[in-house]
């Protein structure tokens, strides 16, 4: 279950605003830092959204005692079951090393590291240690029965318990939590109290005393409490209340699950549910109509991951009478992980998404089972598979099935030729079935989506099973990922990515800079898709910059990418190309690019202007086994006008 293992080095910072350079920039900030500041003011101590009459209604549908996903230790003909198959028995094995260690020490000093280097990874390895090790003897704990687990989870339990605050450092960069100056909470902060409220639920009186009250105790402190408060205008609102991205459905997730297992009187229950059912919406409003999620693969299983989870503890804790995934608002964003696989298992690598991600096969057969969808690659999958926490992991563990099918639901058939999202912006071009292993992945949208790369009209080529001209994917989160210098890294600004330098100037950031599509023609033979990316570039003299791509099928397929500039006086002009394969220039107008066994041919055409190929390394730190390379295609001489067409096919 890849969604479920700790995502500490995969946490999203809220989005960071447009940058354009300069004093307008600075002006610009200030007046929206004050605006916000206003609009938080007037907002975050208002009225409860949350209606009595609605928690009533809940609460008459709630069962009379706190219940967790999965079944408590006590029902051993279960747990039992589970403990015979080698992947679940090897959790023992697991705990019986981590109880002959220590729990990790966390001194204040690596907490801090954060705030003096900007460096993540240290802290947040050892947190993930520490909350691994939590989850693994509690596992093993269900699973054998024996008690012998018993201590070291208690003595872990009181060390995060100890801990000063569940904040990730990265969120607290104030150090208000840490420091006690408040209580607030993130990604981890609620993931640790839907934890420990799982672990009390599963464990019951097998845990001591002390260690029941002290889960009580911290996690009412540190997240149910301050919640409610902030929804009840006590407090100030996290910004994750009205986020439109993963940390809304993430957080909400931990806290209502903690609260459905841990709160004794159905009254308070039911008023997080309906809290989680308020606030929730905004998650969903974060997708575009058609579902495309800007966040990437990686964000999807994490952020809607969490949503369907979120989802089915509400729907089971109610009866079936509230049940979030039967929104029709969350039907697109559900079936986006169905429709964007490219081929051979590969998907895009677009924005904030490490290169290789896929949906998660768990959520895809969920997914496929309550939308009744007829879904071939996900039969095998068994929704009976460890991971390291345990709120999620149970969920699945003891899932009944078959699963309630939402009505009205159309059967899923196998990939198409194309799909096009079109509120996202993003057409994913595939070959005909039994033709070669050649598609492309073309990107419109805009420069201020979540996790947002400057990459207005880039593309990625895919042969075999290589992409061989790539989306470069995030790089490795440090303070500055999320930060004013967010676009200082090469490979989240324009120039980490296949698209023009225009006179010089890489991509502007905000929504203003966007891919106006002119054309669309779709057929069985190719696939035509025009953009205008004008907008994309703060350059006063261009007058014209569109961007055509032409996607051939059959049995020599290509891609057709041509550019046509236009200056009021002339200008420069650069095309390029990303890839982590290796490349040679061939002849003076042809490229090669190979990983492996797969190559491409890039066959380049300016109309007899002079152009030089130059390549460089995006010196970053990134997750990919090769840093990425940019192959420059420059104009030699300015031009007032241009026509530079790229030809991409399967090398012979």
């Amino acid at each position: 279950m890849r969604f479920a293992v700790s995502h500490a080095s995969r946490i999203q910072e809220p989005q960071t605003a447009p940058r354009p350079d300069g004093l307008q920039w600075r002006g610009r900030m200030i007046l929206l830092f004050l605006l916000a500041g206003i609009t938080l003011e007037l907002t975050s101590f208002a009225a409860s959204p949350i209606k009595e009459d609605r928690v009533k209604e809940i609460s008459s549908w709630l069962p009379a005692q706190p219940a967790g996903f999965g079944l408590p230790a006590t029902n051993r003909q279960a747990w039992t079951a589970l403990a015979a198959d080698p992947k679940w028995a090897k959790i023992i094995t697991d705990a019986q090393k981590l109880s002959k260690v220590p729990c990790p020490d966390l001194p204040d000093s690596l907490y801090l590291d954060f705030s003096k280097t900007g460096n993540r990874t240290r802290c947040q390895k050892v947190l993930s240690q520490r909350d691994g090790r939590m989850s693994t003897l509690a596992l093993a704990e269900c699973l054998e029965a024996k008690g012998r687990f018993i201590e070291p989870l208690s003595q872990t339990i009181q060390a995060i318990c100890s801990e000063r605050t569940w904040m990730m450092p990265a969120h607290d960069r104030k150090l208000d939590s840490f420091n006690g100056r408040a209580i607030d909470m993130d990604l981890r902060a609620t993931l640790i109290a839907w934890e420990l409220s799982t672990i009390r639920y599963l464990l019951e009186d097998r845990l001591p005393p002390a260690t029941r009250t002290l889960i009580e105790t911290e996690v009412r402190r540190r997240v149910l409490v301050p919640f409610r408060a902030m929804v009840e205008g006590r407090q100030r609102g996290a910004f994750w209340m009205n986020a439109t991205h993963n940390w809304n459905s993430v957080c909400l997730a931990g806290v209502t699950c903690a609260a459905l297992a841990l709160e004794p009187k159905a009254q308070d229950r039911a008023w997080f549910v309906a809290a989680s059912e308020h606030y929730i919406k905004n998650f969903l409003s974060g997708f575009t109509p058609d579902g495309y999620c800007s966040e990437g693969m990686g964000y999807w299983n994490y952020g809607f991951g969490r949503f369907i989870m979120l989802g089915e503890g509400v729907r089971q804790a109610t009866g079936g009478r509230i049940d979030l995934l039967a929104s029709p608002t969350a039907r697109a964003p559900a079936l986006y992980a169905l429709q964007s696989e490219v081929i051979n298992g590969l998907y895009p690598s677009i924005a904030d998404c490490h290169p290789g991600s896929a949906p998660d096969g768990q959520l895809l057969k969920f997914i496929a089972e309550r939308f009744g969808l007829n879904v071939s690659r996900v039969k095998d999958i068994s929704f009976k598979t460890p991971a390291n926490n345990v709120g999620p992991l149970m969920m699945f563990a003891f899932l009944d099935t078959p699963l309630p099918r939402i009505q009205g639901a159309a059967q899923a058939s196998d990939l198409p030729l194309h799909t096009w999202f079109s509120e996202g912006g993003v057409l994913i071009c595939r070959p005909e079935p039994g033709t070669r292993s050649f598609a492309a992945v073309l990107k419109g949208g805009h420069n201020a989506e979540h996790h947002n790369h400057n990459d207005v009209g880039s593309f990625s080529v895919i042969s075999g099973r290589a992409m061989l001209v790539c989306d470069p994917g995030a790089e490795v989160y440090t303070a500055r990922t999320f930060s004013g210098k967010r676009y200082d890294s090469k490979v989240l600004s324009s120039i980490g990515h296949a698209v023009p330098v225009v006179d010089g100037r890489l991509q502007s950031t905000g929504a203003e800079a966007k891919a106006v599509v002119l054309k669309t023609e779709f057929s069985d033979k190719s696939d035509t898709l025009t953009l205008d990316l004008k907008s994309a570039y703060a350059a006063p003299q261009l007058q014209k910059l569109n961007r055509s791509f032409r996607f051939e099928r059959g049995a020599s397929p290509r891609l057709i990418v041509t550019d046509t500039v236009e200056y009021s006086q002339s200008g420069t002009f650069e095309g390029a190309l990303i890839t982590w394969g290796k490349w040679k220039q061939v002849s003076p107008r042809e490229l090669t690019i190979r990983q492996g066994e797969d190559e491409i041919r890039v066959d380049i055409e300016t109309g007899g202007l002079d152009f030089k190929v130059s390549s460089e390394t995006l010196d970053e730190d990134v997750s990919t086994p090769e840093k990425p390379v940019r192959l420059a295609i420059t104009l030699t001489a300015p031009v007032k006008a241009a026509t530079i067409t790229l030809t991409i096919s399967p090398a012979n």
